[in-house]
C-alpha cells in the first residue's frame, strides 16, 4: 500500500554482527576509562587503620645523623593547612631515642611534699575528669639556623619546624595535685621522664595549679611514641624540653632541682657575659609559609600569602604583612578560632608584579610583646663567645627573586 511504513528486517547474522561490534565497543570504552576516568574503576577496600594518599609526599627533615640515632625531626610546616599539626607529622626531640613502653605496666609516681603519695596506673589517670586543649609545642632551639651564617637554600620547617600544634587530652596536673595533697611549702615540681636519658625539669609550683596537662591523647587518639606515649606533660607555652615525655616522676620540692637540662642546657647567654635561667615562656612569633624557601611562583598576578603566629603568653591579637622587605607593613587576616597558646593561621591578599621584592611577617600577642626583627633581638640578647641559640623569634624574611624562585634571606 502506497506510503506504508515498513519495519526494518534484521537477519539472525545481523544480531550476532551487532551485538559483537557492541561487545568490542564496549571493552575499548572501558578500556579507554580505565586510563582518563580512574573513579570507574572500583578502589580498594576498607582498611582498618587510614593513610594518606599516594600522591600525598610531604615528610620529616631527620637530624642528628652524628649521634648513634638521629636526636630531632622537623615538621615540614610549609605542607600544612590549617592551624594543626597531623600527628604522624609533629617533630620529635629526644636525647637517648624512643622509648618502647607498654601501658600496662607503666606506673607515675606523685610524691615529695604531699600528704598522701600514690602511684597512678594509667587506667587510674583515666578515670579522673579529662579535658581537650589546643596548645602548641615549641623546641627552645626552634630557628637556631637563622642566628649564624645564611643558609639561603632552606625551606621553612628546615628552619622553623620545630614547632607544633595539636589537640591534647589528658588530665589536669591540679586535679592530681589535689588528689595527693600537695602541702603548702612546695614551692617547685620535678618531672621525670622513662627514656634512657632519664630527662627531668623543675617547674614552679604556680605553673603546675594553671594550665599543665597530663596528656595520653593527641588530635584524637593515643600520643605517638616520639610524643611520650603512653603519658606526657603538656606545659602550655612553655619551652619544648620542659613537657616531659614517657613520664613516670613528679615530685613536689621547696627549690628547683638544679638539673643538667636547667643549668648546663637550655640557658641564654646575654651580652654582659651572664647567663638567662628558667626563660620558660615562648614568645610571640610568626613565620610566612606560603611563599616560602625554596617554593617557586610560577607567574606574576595574585596569590594568598599564608603562615601561622604564635605566643606562649595567650593569645595571638594582630599579625602584619609587609612585601617590601619591611618598609611599610599591613594586616593579616586571622583564621579563627584564635585560642591561647597554639598555633594561629592568618592570611593576606597579595598581587606580585614579577619583580624581586622581600616578604615578612611580624605577630603581636595579646599582652601587647611584638616579634622584634633578627638584628634587634641578636644585638640584645647574643653572646659573641658562646653566641645565643635558644628562644630565637626573631622575623623570617624570604626573598623572591624576578624568576619567582623563594630562598631565606636575612633583612
Amino acid at each position: 500500500m502506497a506510503g506504508e511504513r515498513k519495519e526494518p528486517h534484521f537477519s539472525r547474522r545481523d544480531v550476532l554482527r551487532g551485538a559483537l561490534a557492541g561487545a568490542v565497543s564496549s571493552l575499548h570504552y572501558r578500556s579507554v576509562s580505565a586510563q582518563t576516568e580512574p573513579w570507574r574503576i572500583p578502589g580498594h577496600v576498607a582498611r582498618p587503620y587510614g593513610s594518606r594518599s599516594k600522591f600525598e609526599s610531604a615528610v620529616r627533615y631527620v637530624v642528628g645523623a652524628r649521634y648513634p640515632v638521629p636526636w630531632a625531626s622537623y615538621s615540614p610546616i610549609e605542607a600544612f593547612y590549617g592551624a594543626v599539626t597531623p600527628s604522624s607529622l609533629h617533630f620529635e626531640r629526644h636525647h637517648n631515642g624512643v622509648p618502647d613502653i607498654a601501658p600496662d605496666s607503666h606506673r607515675l609516681l606523685v610524691g615529695g611534699l604531699v600528704d598522701r603519695p600514690r602511684i597512678f596506673t594509667l587506667d587510674d589517670l583515666k578515670r579522673f575528669p579529662s579535658v581537650s586543649r589546643m596548645h602548641f609545642i615549641e623546641c627552645a632551639g626552634n630557628s637556631t639556623d637563622c642566628i649564624g651564617g645564611l643558609k639561603p637554600d632552606a625551606t621553612a620547617g628546615q628552619l622553623h619546624g620545630l614547632s607544633c600544634s595539636s589537640e591534647w587530652t589528658g588530665v589536669l596536673l591540679s586535679t592530681l595535685m589535689r588528689e595527693v595533697g600537695v602541702r603548702t611549702t612546695a614551692t617547685w615540681m620535678i618531672a621525670e621522664g622513662a627514656d634512657a636519658a632519664l630527662l627531668d625539669r623543675s617547674i614552679p609550683i604556680e605553673k603546675c595549679w594553671d594550665d599543665i596537662l597530663v596528656a595520653y591523647g593527641q588530635n584524637g587518639e593515643a600520643v605517638r611514641p616520639e610524643q611520650g606515649y603512653p603519658i606526657r606533660l603538656v606545659v602550655a607555652g612553655w619551652e619544648g624540653n620542659i613537657n616531659i615525655k614517657w613520664l613516670r616522676r613528679l615530685e613536689f620540692l621547696d627549690r628547683p632541682a638544679m638539673t643538667r637540662e636547667e643549668t648546663v642546657k637550655y640557658v641564654d647567654p646575654m651580652p654582659d657575659g651572664t647567663v638567662r635561667q628558667f626563660s620558660f615562656v615562648m614568645e610571640a612569633k610568626s613565620l610566612i609559609t606560603f611563599p616560602s624557601g625554596m617554593q617557586r611562583l610560577p607567574d606574576r598576578g595574585f596569590y594568598e600569602i599564608q603562615g601561622i603566629a604564635w605566643s606562649g603568653r595567650g593569645r595571638i591579637s594582630r599579625v602584619e604583612v609587609s612585601t617590601d622587605a619591611g618598609r611599610t607593613w599591613q594586616l593579616a587576616e586571622l583564621q579563627g578560632p584564635v585560642l591561647p597558646k597554639t598555633h594561629t593561621r592568618f592570611r593576606f591578599p597579595w598581587v606580585w608584579n614579577g619583580q624581586e621584592t622581600v616578604i615578612q611577617s611580624r605577630a603581636t600577642d595579646e599582652t601587647g610583646y611584638r616579634q622584634p626583627p633578627r638584628a634587634v633581638l641578636l644585638k640584645v640578647r647574643r653572646q659573641e663567645v658562646t653566641g645565643m641559640s635558644q628562644h630565637f623569634n626573631g622575623i623570617q624574611s624570604w626573598h623572591i627573586g624576578a624568576d619567582g624562585q623563594v630562598r631565606n634571606t636575612y633583612a
